[in-house]
């Protein structure tokens, strides 16, 4: 561990799980980096992943964005990749995308979108783009024929939810320079859709634990009761 990161240790108290507002202003306040720090949500579910009936899965769009650029690479053709351009999509093509990236190991992208006719190509790829996060998805939105609305909610600041192999969902939720008010209107909203998209196979505990972390800081619980 780090000096900063030790400092920063010493002013949680371990003991106590903190009201969201508390811990997202405490976070913000010893966030040890120089850098305008990434705020994240880690939620630890009461679901067993290895069931598909218990996935929790989804996409919400902050309110007050993620404070990131977004970087859009949409993979079309005809009329729906002139839309793409035309909503401000940073890279639009179609087999020549592909290529570059088998190809090149090319991934100056973060999220990829795709029309449904598209993913015949696309779904080659998944062996490369699935462990990277990368993968369009239905669910996510990022398979569509809507791909100006898709494009429009990536760059507002729409942001995934799902739970991985240990039951945890990490989530960014905005930068260190939001502030705590929009912060917690950002963590308020996650939490909600994660609440709501609990499955009905779910049995017990739903949320085991909630805590609120910098890029560079520690974790902070927070009472979720």
């Amino acid at each position: 561990m780090g000096k900063k990161y030790i400092e920063a240790l010493k002013q949680i108290d371990r003991t106590k799980q903190y009201d969201l507002t508390e811990a997202v202003d405490l976070a913000v306040k010893i966030a040890p980096a120089k850098f305008d720090e990434t705020l994240e949500l880690h939620v630890k579910l009461g679901v067993d992943p290895r069931h598909a009936d218990q996935q929790v899965r989804g996409v919400v769009v902050l309110p007050n964005g993620t404070g990131k650029t977004v970087r859009v690479l949409v993979i079309a053709k005809g009329a729906k990749a002139d839309e793409a351009t035309a909503a401000g999509a940073d890279y639009v093509g179609a087999e020549e995308y592909i290529e570059k990236i088998q190809k090149e190991n090319w991934f100056d992208f973060d999220v990829m979108i795709t029309t449904p006719d598209m993913m015949g190509l696309v779904g080659r790829m998944g062996r490369v783009l699935g462990p990277k996060g990368l993968m369009p998805n239905p669910k996510s939105g990022t398979v569509t024929m809507d791909v100006a609305k898709a494009i429009s909610d990536v760059k507002a600041g729409k942001v995934e939810y799902r739970v991985d192999k240990q039951s945890i969902c990490h989530v960014i939720f905005g930068k260190k320079s939001f502030g705590t008010e929009k912060l917690v209107e950002n963590a308020t909203t996650i939490m909600d859709a994660i609440i709501k998209a609990k499955p009905a196979a779910a049995k017990g505990t739903y949320l085991k634990s909630v805590a609120v972390a910098s890029t560079m800081g520690p974790g902070i619980k927070v009472s979720y009761k």
